[in-house]
């Protein structure tokens, strides 16, 4: 009987493969500004690339540094961080989670998360409300440069369809398995390729399957 996980393994491996041929594969070069990233991040919830850019843009041009961001009025950043939606919730988690790092830490600095194994890091950071394993890993992936993989709608979307985790399987799910079967300098560019995928291509209501260069190895397509 074939190994299922030698069998994820080879279509992880491929998948791997041919999204690199064809949108490239990325290179990992992690910013280095973790408190940054953990702040943008949260802006980034549930709006566009568009809106979180102009949104931290107006944070940061209003606020000198995060412990303004902390001592700020709560409705004057809603107001300065409005253009990115959700203002009423956003600005609320902002302030909550740098006050547990200044609390916790006595400043504002994050990059010590780089020398814990990436789990005890991602539990760290999911202590902070509105923080989950998501965006976590993207503090750890693209601040830190830590081998964390980071799965939103259109990453899990695609990992379910191709048969990578079952049709079912929660994003943390889908996480654990990346983590687990994908070496760790694939999880960037297997992040960012399926993203670029499920935006062009495996679309949440309309896919493309007939033009998918994945198709003969997916188990949704038909």
């Amino acid at each position: 009987m074939p190994d299922p996980d030698l069998i994820l393994i080879t279509k992880l491996a491929e998948t791997h493969r041919r999204l690199g041929e064809l949108y490239g594969l990325p290179v990992w070069q992690p910013h280095g500004d973790p408190t940054a990233q953990l702040v943008a991040t949260i802006l980034s919830q549930n709006t566009s690339d568009v809106n979180t850019a102009r949104s931290f843009r107006a944070l940061v041009d209003v606020y000198p540094d995060w412990q303004a961001v902390v001592d700020a009025p709560e409705q004057e950043l809603i107001e300065v961080i409005r253009s990115g939606g959700l203002a009423n919730q956003k600005a609320p988690r902002i302030q909550s989670a740098l006050r547990h790092i200044y609390e916790e830490r006595g400043d504002f600095d994050l990059h010590w998360l780089a020398d814990l194994p990436v789990a005890e890091a991602r539990v760290w950071l999911t202590q902070m409300p509105g923080v989950g394993n998501k965006t976590a890993s993207i503090v750890l992936l693209f601040a830190l440069g830590r081998p964390a993989f980071p799965v939103d709608t259109h990453v899990g979307r695609v990992c379910r369809r191709l048969g990578l985790a079952p049709t079912k399987a929660s994003a943390d799910k889908v996480m654990a398995i990346i983590e687990t079967f994908a070496p760790d300098d694939w999880f960037y560019p297997l992040h960012k390729n399926f993203i670029q995928h499920g935006r062009t291509t495996c679309k949440a209501r309309k896919p493309r399957c007939q033009g998918c260069v994945l198709r003969n190895i997916c188990d949704s397509f038909r």
